[in-house]
C-alpha cells in the first residue's frame, strides 16, 4: 500500500501523457526511492523508462516496495480532468488505484482498477552509442514536422561537426545543424553514426518534452536510438529500434 502526494498535478499529467504516447498499460514500481516504469510498446520496437524520484512528492508513504499494473490510458483521461494548481494524491486501496484531486475546500476522487501485467520489466539496453547529440526540443520537433511532409521514416545522422535530420523519398528534405548553432546544445561524436526510424514514434517520444529544454539523442549506426529528457525532476528515456534496409 502507498500514499503519494503531488503539490501541482500539471507535471505529473504531462508525464503520463508522455508514457501514453507509447503504451496503454504497464507495471508501475513503487519503492522507497520513488516511482518508476519500464515497458515495451505493443509492437516491441520501442521502450519507455520513466522515473519520478521521491523528491518530486510533498508526501511519500510506502509501506513496502510494490509493483502495480496500471492502465495509463485510463489514468491519463482522469488526469485531463485536473487543473493546474490542484493537488494530486495517489494511493492504493486493495486492487484499486485512487486518484484524488484537491483544491481549496473541494475534493474529487477517481478509482481505477489495477490490471494484471504479464512478465517483469524489460532490461534497459547496455550497448555503447557512438554519438551524443543534445538539441532543443523545439528544434527537433520542427525537424520532424518538416520530415513528415515527405515520408513516414526519417534518418538521423551525427558527424563530428554536424547533426542531420534527413528524408529521401520521391521528394527529399535535409536539415543540417552545425556546431555553434545555439539550438545544438552539445555534439559529441566518436564515430559518424546514422540510422533510420519510424517518424511517428519519434514524434510521440518527443512530444511531451519542453520546447526550450534539451533532448539528448544517442546514436549508433543501424542500432536503437536512445532519446532522453526531463520534465521538472521527472526523467524519461526511450529506446527505438531502427529500420534496417536490405542491401
Amino acid at each position: 500500500m502507498f500514499k503519494l502526494v503531488i503539490s501541482d498535478v500539471k507535471s505529473f499529467r504531462n508525464a503520463i501523457d508522455a508514457v501514453v504516447s507509447l503504451i496503454d498499460e504497464g507495471p508501475l514500481e513503487v519503492t522507497k526511492d520513488g516511482l518508476s516504469l519500464r515497458c515495451m510498446d505493443p509492437s516491441q520496437i520501442a521502450m519507455v523508462s520513466f522515473i519520478a524520484p521521491k523528491s518530486f512528492f510533498v508526501k511519500y508513504e510506502v509501506a513496502e516496495p510494490t509493483t502495480v499494473g496500471v492502465n495509463f490510458s485510463e489514468l491519463g483521461k482522469m488526469l485531463k480532468r485536473s487543473e493546474s494548481g490542484e493537488q494530486l494524491e495517489l494511493s492504493q486501496e486493495e486492487n484499486m488505484l485512487v486518484a484524488q484531486f484537491t483544491v481549496e475546500h473541494e475534493k474529487r476522487m477517481f478509482r481505477l482498477p489495477l490490471v494484471e501485467v504479464q512478465g517483469g520489466s524489460p532490461k534497459e539496453p547496455t550497448f555503447v552509442h557512438d554519438a551524443t547529440v543534445k538539441i532543443t526540443a523545439q528544434a527537433f520537433k520542427e525537424g520532424l514536422k518538416d520530415a513528415e511532409l515527405i515520408s513516414s521514416h526519417v534518418s538521423l545522422e551525427a558527424t563530428p561537426e554536424t547533426f542531420i535530420i534527413e528524408v529521401s523519398d520521391n521528394s527529399s528534405m535535409r536539415t543540417e545543424m552545425q556546431k555553434g548553432n545555439p539550438k545544438l546544445v552539445e555534439l559529441n561524436v566518436k564515430t559518424k553514426a546514422r540510422a533510420t526510424f519510424p517518424l511517428q514514434y519519434l514524434k510521440d517520444i518527443s512530444n511531451a518534452a519542453i520546447d526550450k529544454e534539451p533532448i539528448s539523442i544517442n546514436l549508433k549506426t543501424n542500432a536503437p536510438v536512445k532519446v532522453s529528457y526531463s520534465i521538472d525532476v521527472l526523467q524519461f528515456t526511450y529506446y527505438l529500434a531502427p529500420r534496417i534496409d536490405a542491401e
